[in-house]
């Protein structure tokens, strides 16, 4: 694929005023790329430059160097105009961590409609966007309901079906399950994963690893560089190095790798559910 949605060129962002080293900055000549249709997590300890990545590509924040492309447009660009930057964010949407952060009316279908709105769009096709996106995240039935009165789930797939009634061509979930208990969790990524099926780019910045093991591709990000890139076997087949970034890896990767150090076993790292786990090292102990 020549043609990446999303592109990253030796990126670096300070954060002004922050106490820091002068060379310490929270991204640090960052280069990767997102292909349209794509499904890639970003994984990172706090503090990684994951997020603050994520910022620098929606134009939340600019580049202090490097380039940044979105639909090969350069958005680093010094001539970049208001319409410019409004374009890349209709390109780009974003769902922050904090749902109740991000709804802004007290009744959902009324939420989901500002955006479109704020498009300047015939109230017509608002009402389709609305519906469609409601369709899409399985909350129809909540359109008359308030926000606040759903779960932290629901909200966040408020959350997400604001974001879709803009139609971005892909959408950067910003630790979106982070506050959520595991069934609100289950909720959206259940969405998102429907959302790319669909044919949307997804980004996710996660701590999850299960979560990160739907992926397409997996970045480790480590002192505002990209630490490892691959699948998720490849970049869970080495625990060692991700311990050492300050993640976790998923439970079979670890429980296979203490058995084939502990037991001489030769069990493959790679990620597998539990009933293949279960299997492998049956046929392998007897």
């Amino acid at each position: 694929m020549s043609n990446p949605l999303i592109k990253l060129e030796n990126v670096s962002y300070k954060y002004p005023n922050y106490d820091v080293e002068e060379n310490n900055f929270a991204v640090n000549n960052v280069s990767l790329e997102i292909e349209k249709g794509e499904f890639v997590a970003i994984l990172g300890h706090n503090g990684s430059g994951k997020s603050t990545t994520a910022k620098l590509i929606n134009l939340i924040l600019t580049a202090d160097s490097g380039k940044i492309y979105v639909d090969g447009k350069d958005i680093t660009d010094e001539n970049l105009t208001d319409d410019d930057v409004f374009e890349v964010r209709k390109k780009v949407g974003m769902v922050f961590q904090n749902p109740d952060n991000q709804i802004v009316a007290t009744v959902v279908e009324e939420d989901v409609a500002f955006g479109p709105e704020n498009l300047g769009l015939p109230p017509k096709e608002i009402r389709q966007r609305v519906d469609e996106a409601l369709e899409i995240v399985n909350m129809k039935e909540y359109a008359r309901h308030a926000p606040h009165k759903l779960s932290g789930g629901q909200k966040q797939r408020i959350a997400i079906a604001g974001t879709i009634a803009m139609k971005p061509e892909c959408i950067i979930f910003d630790e979106s399950t982070a506050m959520l208990d595991p069934q609100g969790r289950k909720e959206v990524m259940n969405t998102i994963k429907r959302l790319n099926k669909e044919g949307m780019t997804v980004v996710l910045i996660t701590h999850y690893m299960n979560e990160a093991v739907m992926a397409d591709k997996v970045i480790v990000m480590k002192n505002g560089s990209v630490y490892l890139e691959g699948t998720p076997n490849q970049v869970f087949s080495q625990p060692e190095k991700l311990w050492s970034a300050g993640l976790e890896v998923p439970q079979s990767v670890e429980l296979i790798d203490k058995l084939n150090k502990e037991l001489s076993l030769s069990i493959p790292l790679q990620v597998y559910d539990s009933d293949t786990c279960a299997e492998l090292i049956k046929n392998e102990l007897k």
